[in-house]
């Protein structure tokens, strides 16, 4: 019998949230928190309480923390109700929107309400690779990953990446792969939301 109970009390739970689980780690609480209801519960409340955390200190949560939680959670949800798990193509030079119009063209994906900040929607897992449809208002905060590829496909609206000094002016069908350990950030240009694939890739 699976002891749900310590492994919610294991502390992996909190790891995971903050994004330092590695690929075996999150593959075990992804199939945990679709197998148990108090799994995602406390993966949700443990988002919730480190953004009160952060409030409570003055200190600005980072923005992509809560969509990307809960575009896990809402992916979860789907599987356990029976959608099929896609695996998207990976994203490389020579990508087209059109490779990915299976999943853009599902209208159950995109936000419910006016978009403030972020939203995101996971359309592929596995433990290496991550595919996600977002829609940023503005923009994202630098970030810098030393273990994945984060890979941009630009389908509506335009934005400048920045790395460092350089900054990439992207626009609907750009390709863009950020290496490994190149801070970057990613501020919206068009007066409407960017829409983009985002697929980040084990290294």
């Amino acid at each position: 019998m699976v002891d749900v109970t310590g492994f919610i009390e294991s502390g992996i739970l909190e790891v995971y949230v903050l994004g330092h689980t590695n690929a075996e780690e999150t593959a075990e609480v992804e199939k945990m928190a679709a197998q148990y209801a108090e799994v995602r519960k406390e993966i949700e409340e443990i988002g919730l309480a480190l953004s009160r955390y952060a409030n409570a200190r003055a200190v600005t949560p980072d923005p992509m923390i809560e969509p990307f939680l809960m575009a896990r959670i809402d992916y979860m949800e789907r599987i356990k109700k029976g959608e099929t798990p896609a695996f998207p193509p990976l994203i490389q030079m020579g990508s087209t929107i059109a490779d990915y119009l299976q999943w853009l063209s599902r209208t159950d994906l995109g936000p419910t309400e006016p978009l403030t900040s972020v939203h995101a929607s996971i359309i592929g897992y596995t433990p290496d690779v991550t595919t996600a449809i977002v829609w940023l208002k503005d923009g994202a905060p630098d970030e810098t990953h030393t273990n994945e590829l984060e890979k941009f496909l630009i389908v509506e609206g335009t934005c400048d990446i920045i790395m460092g000094k350089e900054v990439r002016k992207m626009n609907p069908g750009d390709v863009l792969i950020i290496p490994l350990h190149v801070t970057h950030s990613v501020r919206v240009t068009s007066s409407q939301p960017c829409k983009i694939i985002l697929q980040r890739a084990a290294a």
